[in-house]
């Protein structure tokens, strides 16, 4: 096989180190340093995979992370990858590649037929040709469409390395290690910022490297150099290579994906790992992208972008081909031309867009006796390679033309800035005519939480191809005379459709001019729906190469300028990332950590019964010998009731509200008012979602003006404080308020029953009677010599104090009470006993007598509601019609008439049956016990009209033929006055 490897040096590749890898099982050869892409094309293959839809012959056409066409599977077994693109997959010695989307094999797949049937699935073809018959849609069409999806296979079986989140904070983060961010970064530095300087390629300086451009009087080696060494010498930079800026959102907050060990499979450190960075200002020197031309046949294996053979000239010392056709509507493209033929490889010709060639750079190609065809375009000839061109018109038809010969095609249509990072968060862009592309606007950039620019963008991501906006001086480039760039969004601009149902936009997803026109003409002028309806910019690209091309070829069909059509939206990630990066060390074991409180040890210990509560993991009851789980939980709940019961209550939530406006916040996020509040004392609060909905409740206490302790429900505090701090970043972000979820700082501990006074008492250090602390008050002290925080809640009915402890100082607590309590029959009780308690007092339980469709009106809780505030989360919500009909089902208390439980969730049945020949329902179970403390069954449900209906004996049918008949009663059947918990 014929070597495309030059002679030149190649700044990338170490001729010395040779590696060896294989590519679909066969033998190949690369050099340290080389990518697959540019290792393979050195042995002469350009064809590396297959489209998508129509599996036709692709070769890269970038030499970056834009790639839409060269991407393959790389490792074996758990360490398989799919989707890879190999135009960045660094090589290494034993690595496997194996292309994708084809079968049997790359150089003959039978998917290639679609090719051949291509004129029968034009864009949105499966919208309408799988409609019918509709019973062939379920047995026929799917399981063909699924098996059909896809580019790459899943691994096999677990991935064998890991992955690691890593995060730093920075006053300004500057992504892109080109002359510009450089710039922007030492500018910074130099000002004593703490910068990040983060770069996607494996070195520093860009293009300009590449280009050869001086800059302030120094080759651009050089230059770069320099200015490393000076920000490496500085405590206030952090300089990553191989980290690629993925997205940003908002308040400054920036993702970022490294490939640590990705060409040292094995090795002990992470194969990729995903930064989180907090930035004061974010600098996006993304540098610019170049398009390729829409011209049939642009999608044969050896047609590339100009930039990219440039790249693999100047990086690898590869060429694609030894006969080069440059094809161009710019300037830029003769540097490849230029490049080329110092590299000893043959231009025959240069095919330029525009009606003279009179730059600078032209007349250096013409002086090396290069041909240019002025006022041309071309079309490709050939099949899995290129093996010529048609020269024609440029404002032509495209037909006839003078025939080229030539292997590889380096095409260029021009510049396009890369928005991305910036349009993340909301940045907006400007239109610029004469260039053809889209570029930020400095007037609309992303806003941070304090109105200003969160983000700013330098040099060609900035729209300036230049530099002078990364206040740089050019020597060369910058002074060089360059004729405008002439927009060519179809070549020749005359082509009929059949020539234009050969150019290609999306080239992995075969999305083709005259898809983008049908879809125009059948109704989608919107760039959203046209997007959708063919596909276009929805390949693994996400448009990098095709969104510009495909925007003025659906411009030009509407007949509306380019800025009037719109671009579609940027989401991060910039490039795919990897799931296990996501994921990071969340995987295995510790996907899902079980928590465990400081008590847990003993829990176990003692054969306690476990229930998942969330993330946690509490004890369910405590059986003895011989002891079923049931007899457990009722003499747990005689004890706690009759003398001395112990909860392990550290997994209650506890968030912290801190500020100026916490009063003000929590008025606005709980039901009721909480700005009233006296130090000192607790308040029962309800929390509702904006649709007005139940989402949490518990106990709030005000420990200092501005500091309240909330307390949630113990599988809701991750959710509670997710929710408050959305609302503070993004309604109220001008609120003095910082909240804090200190769970896991405390331990707390419910001493509960009749003697739970006497044994603190016995421990002794705080006064802890009726007049020091009454019933809702806490107070802070010791309690056996250990530092605490008391509070007297209750969730039992019981004489109730709950303990918060730090949670180094649980378990010597509960050992403490455990001992004093020993004269009053201590015992430990669980969660079980805790229900039981409740619902004899009828107290409500989140998730029980809330399911997402309750408000606080259907449990009788109206009066922790304030009259006297204008506005809460959901207060408008539950205004409406619905929530205020009075058919809505109530809290009511329900009792079997033979003193039986009810089944668990069991509906009361109506007379008549509703559309689906059901019997109607007017009421369900929420929840059903046992009382010990009765002797009978006891439950709570929701029942239609139930607070009027008193007395009124209901069926609840059985899962069986059985029927339960219950009486609706009140849901209190304990103690309703309350005078047991506040003796």
């Amino acid at each position: 096989m014929t070597s495309y490897r030059l002679t030149t040096p190649g700044r990338r590749i170490v001729r010395g180190r040779r590696l060896n890898f294989t590519f679909d099982g066969k033998p190949h050869e690369g050099l340290h340093g080389d990518t697959i892409a540019s290792a393979l094309m050195a042995g002469g293959r350009t064809l590396m995979g297959r489209s998508f839809k129509y599996h036709r012959p692709r070769g890269p056409v970038t030499a970056g992370h834009e790639e839409p066409n060269a991407l393959v599977g790389t490792g074996t077994g758990s360490r398989f990858e799919p989707n890879q693109r190999a135009t960045t997959t660094r090589l290494h010695e034993g690595l496997r590649a194996t292309s994708q989307n084809r079968w049997p094999t790359l150089d003959h797949d039978i998917g290639a037929i679609n090719s051949r049937l291509s004129r029968f699935l034009p864009a949105g073809f499966y919208y309408k040709t799988f409609t019918w018959p509709a019973a062939f849609w379920e047995k026929v069409y799917e399981p063909i469409i699924r098996r059909s999806a896809g580019l790459g296979r899943p691994p096999e079986g677990p991935d064998a390395d890991r992955y690691e989140h890593f995060y730093a904070h920075c006053d300004l983060a500057v992504v892109g290690g080109g002359v510009a961010g450089i710039a922007a970064a030492l500018k910074a530095a130099r000002e004593g910022k703490r910068v990040l300087l983060l770069e996607q390629d494996t070195l520093w300086g860009g293009r300009s490297i590449t280009d050869g451009t001086m800059m302030e009087g120094e080759a651009p080696a050089d230059w770069t150099a320099a200015r490393i060494a000076e920000l490496e010498g500085m405590e206030n930079v952090t300089l990553r290579l191989n980290l690629q800026g993925s997205g940003v959102y908002d308040h400054g907050y920036l993702t970022a994906y490294e490939w640590v060990a990705e060409d040292r499979p094995g090795a002990d450190a992470p194969r990729h790992r995903l930064w989180r960075i907090r930035a004061g200002h974010i600098i996006t020197a993304t540098g610019a992208i170049e398009r390729p031309l829409p011209f049939a046949g642009n999608d044969i294996p050896g047609v590339m972008l100009a930039s990219a053979v440039r790249d693999y000239v100047s990086d690898y010392a590869v060429t694609p081909g030894r006969r080069v056709i440059i094809v161009t509507n710019n300037d830029d493209a003769y540097r490849t031309a230029l490049a080329l033929l110092d590299a000893g490889v043959t231009v025959p010709l240069v095919v330029d867009a525009r009606h003279e060639a009179a730059g600078e750079l032209a007349r250096q190609v013409r002086d090396r006796g290069v041909e240019i065809a002025t006022a041309s375009g071309i079309t490709a000839e050939g099949g899995k390679e290129v093996t010529g061109v048609r020269v024609v018109d440029i404002a032509g038809n495209g037909s006839g033309g003078r025939l080229v010969r030539c292997d590889a095609i380096a095409m260029s249509g021009g510049w396009s800035p890369v928005p991305h990072l910036w349009s993340h968060c909301g940045g907006k862009l400007l239109w610029d005519d004469a260039q053809g592309f889209f570029y930020p606007d400095p007037d609309r950039p992303p806003l941070g939480a304090d109105g200003m620019g969160m983000v700013s963008a330098v040099g060609a991501a900035a729209g300036d191809l230049t530099l002078s906006r990364a206040g740089l001086r050019q020597d060369s480039k910058g002074s060089l005379t360059e004729q405008p760039t002439r927009p060519v969004w179809v070549m020749p601009e005359g082509a009929g459709p059949d020539l234009r149902a050969k150019m290609f936009l999306d080239y992995q997803n075969d999305v083709k001019v005259t898809d983008v026109q049908l879809a125009a003409r059948e109704g989608f002028v919107s760039v959203e729906h046209a997007k959708r309806y063919t596909t276009l910019g929805m390949a693994t690209d996400q448009g990098k190469l095709s969104n510009i091309n495909g925007l003025a070829v659906l411009s030009a069909q509407v007949g509306n300028s380019i800025p009037q059509v719109g671009t579609t939206t940027f989401r991060p990630p910039y490039v795919p990332i990897s799931m296990g990066s996501i994921a990071g060390a969340a995987r295995g074991d510790i996907f899902q950590p079980l928590r465990r409180t400081p008590l847990h040890d003993w829990h176990e210990a003692r054969g306690t019964r476990w229930e998942p509560v969330g993330h946690w993991r509490r004890p369910f009851c405590y059986p003895r010998a011989g002891e079923d789980p049931h007899a457990a939980v009722m003499r747990e709940v005689k004890n706690a009731r009759q003398t001395l019961g112990l909860l392990d209550a550290s997994t209650l939530g506890k968030i912290v509200v801190k500020g100026p406006d916490a009063g003000r916040f929590l008025d606005l996020l709980y039901t009721n008012m909480m700005s009233t509040l006296k130090v000192g004392r607790c308040r029962y609060g309800l929390m509702c979602s904006e649709n007005g909905f139940l989402m949490d409740d518990g106990v709030v206490a005000r420990l200092t003006e501005d500091t309240f302790l909330c307390h949630t429900t113990s599988g809701g505090a991750d959710r509670i404080h997710a929710h408050m701090e959305e609302w503070l970043q993004t309604e109220w972000w001008d609120m003095q308020v910082y909240v804090a979820n200190i769970t896991e700082q405390w331990a707390q501990i419910a001493v509960v029953g009749p003697n739970a006074r006497k044994v603190l008492e016995k421990l002794g250090g705080m006064d802890l009677s009726r007049d020091a602390l009454p019933f809702m008050a806490w107070a802070e002290g010791e309690i056996a010599g250990l530092p605490a925080r008391v509070f007297r809640i209750s969730f039992s009915g019981e004489l109730s104090y709950e303990i918060a402890v730090s949670a180094n100082h649980g378990k010597a607590l509960w050992d403490k009470l455990l001992s004093a309590g020993e004269e009053f029959g201590v015992m430990p009780y669980g969660t079980e006993a805790l229900h039981v308690l409740r619902a004899e007092k009828g107290f409500i339980m989140i998730g029980d007598e809330s399911d997402g469709t309750v408000i606080p009106q259907d449990l009788g809780l109206g009066w922790a509601i304030s009259k006297r505030k204008d506005d809460y989360i959901g207060k408008r919500a539950q205004e409406r019609v619905h929530m205020t009909d009075p058919k809505r089902w109530k809290l009511v208390g329900l009792q079997t008439l033979d003193g039986s439980v009810l089944p668990d969730g069991a509906y009361a049945v109506a007379e008549g049956t509703n559309e689906n020949g059901q019997r109607n329902t007017q009421g369900r179970v929420t929840s059903t016990y046992h009382s010990p403390t009765l002797g009978h069954g006891i439950a709570m449900g929701l029942v239609l009209n139930g607070p009027d209906r008193m007395g009124e004996v209901l069926d609840f049918p059985g899962t069986d033929s059985t029927v339960h008949k219950a009486r609706i009663c009140d849901p209190v059947f304990y103690d309703k006055e309350g005078a047991k918990q506040d003796v």
